[in-house]
Formats: C-alpha cells, structure tokens, sequence
C-alpha cells in the first residue's frame, strides 16, 4: 500500500506557532489558578479551622502537611509503585502503538478498511465493561494483588486510539518516502525505527505525555486489583488522605500536590517539543 503523499500544513511557519502558543496559554489559564490554590491550601498548618475563603498565601506557612502525608499515607512508597508502573507501561504503549499503526498504514486498504473500522467499534466499548472480564481473567492467571494488571493494558497499546493517531501520521508520510526505503532495502523495522518513526516525534511527544497523565492518574484499576498497602499507587494513597477530617484537609492537598507534579512535569515537556517544532518535514526541532 503506497502511503498519501503529505500536503500543506494547515499551519505553517509562524502561524502553527502562533496558535500553538495561544493554546498552551490557554491551557495555563484555565489550570493556573486552581492549581495556586492547591500549593497554598497544601502549605496550611493542620488542625486549624478551614479559612472561610481562600487564601493564596496561608498564615502561618507550614510544611507539615507534607510530612504528615508521607507518615500516614505511606506517599513515598505509593510514589515509587506508580513510578515503576509509568516506566513501564508508558514506553510499551508508545512502542507498541507505534508499531501498529505502522504496519497498518502499509498494509493491503482491505485489510485497513476492516483493521479501522473494528477498531472505531472497540472505542465504542464502555471500559467498565471490560472490568468483569478483564478481572476474571486476571484472577484465574494469579495475577491479582500484583502490579502485572496496570502494566498488562500496554502490550494492546492501552487504548485502540492511539493506534488510530499513529496510523493518521504515518498515513500522511510521502508515499515516495516508503519507496525510497525499499530501492535501499530497508526492512520494514529498520523503515519504521530509523524513518517513520522520528518524523512523527510531535505525535510521539503527544501520546506519551496522554499515556503518562492516564497511567499515573489511574484510580480504578489499582482500587480493582490491588489489596496490599505497599502495592498501592499515589492515587490510591490519596484516597486514603481523603478520608481525613476538615482540619487535617492540608495534609490532602499536601498529597495531591506530590501527585500533581510529575504529570505537570510532563505536560511543560510535551508543551516544549510542540512549541519549538517547526514544520520542517524532517521533523527536526
């Protein structure tokens, strides 16, 4: 199947980096302020009575809301549980993924016209219906009360979405791109990890940025599969911060401020390769 030659950017030059830019600022807009309140409610001393508005430097500033929140939601362990589950499936799903929509861009259109089509109907699929069956498989494996059922959903490339995207971007390479790689005869592994593939990095940069929020954010699963305490992951943990009353809600915020952070680490760095991609066609920044 010979790929669609790719045309214009719909935003080319300045103007994509124009528009790029008013988004983030956007974005920053909206979440910014919540996000002050969340830092200062976090700084609070606990035990006192909740202010009745909100105040964006608290008085007096207190870090024992942190310390409190490592003792007794066990933060740091839930911390490294989460990490190891995000390095781990995060790459597997990009990885995978990748690889997917590759081969289904190069395939026979037949074979892509049923490949997209199944794969629109299983986007249909609500996932709590997946949770009956997905639980029953993993408790028959022995898996339960084990970190393998958060890492597992990366081996399908966690959501059939992002194999859609990745097909749509290779699809729009030029097509004598792909032939240029078999008059040098390139196999199709080396033309997907040495070509395609680093032409495509926005995308890349995009679903790893939505694969790490969704995979370090993840609450039903853990609350589905997870028993033991050390297993937990920060969202978890959390909710067991929750349960605190008024007075203690600082040490909380404390939590979600830890939670908070690697995912906006991520999103300034996903943000970074959108804003200073131009639209060279080599995809070099």
């Amino acid at each position: 199947m010979r790929g669609r030659a790719s045309g214009p950017s719909p935003l080319p030059g300045a103007a994509g980096r124009i528009w790029r830019t008013l988004g983030a600022a956007f974005v920053l807009l909206v979440f910014v302020p919540p996000l002050l309140l969340l830092v200062s409610g976090s700084f609070t001393e606990p035990g006192l009575p909740p202010s009745p508005t909100p105040q964006l430097v608290p008085d007096p500033v207190s870090t024992t809301g942190y310390t409190e929140a490592v003792e007794l939601g066990g933060l740091l362990r839930a911390s490294l549980n989460s990490v190891l589950v995000a390095v781990v499936a995060v790459p597997l799903s990009v990885l995978v993924a990748s690889l997917a929509g590759f081969a289904l861009a190069r395939v026979a259109p037949r074979t892509t016209v049923a490949v997209v089509a199944a794969t629109l109907v299983a986007l249909m699929v609500p996932a709590t219906a997946l949770l009956v069956p997905r639980f029953a498989i993993f408790r028959a494996l022995g898996l339960t009360d084990t970190l393998v059922p958060l890492i597992a959903p990366a081996l399908l490339g966690t959501s059939p979405l992002y194999v859609l995207v990745y097909y749509l971007a290779f699809r729009a390479l030029p097509a004598d791109l792909y032939d240029a790689c078999l008059v040098e005869d390139l196999s199709p592994m080396r033309t997907w990890w040495r070509v395609a593939l680093p032409l495509v990095r926005p995308v890349t940069a995009a679903l790893t940025a939505l694969t790490f929020v969704l995979t370090w954010s993840n609450f039903l699963d853990p609350l589905i599969y997870v028993y033991d305490r050390d297993l937990f992951t920060l969202p978890l943990a959390l909710r067991s911060l929750s349960v605190l009353d008024p007075t203690n809600f600082p040490v909380f915020l404390a939590g979600a401020v830890v939670a908070t952070v690697p995912a906006l680490l991520v999103f300034v760095l996903a943000q970074r390769r959108f804003l200073h991609h131009d639209d060279d066609p080599r995809g070099r920044p």
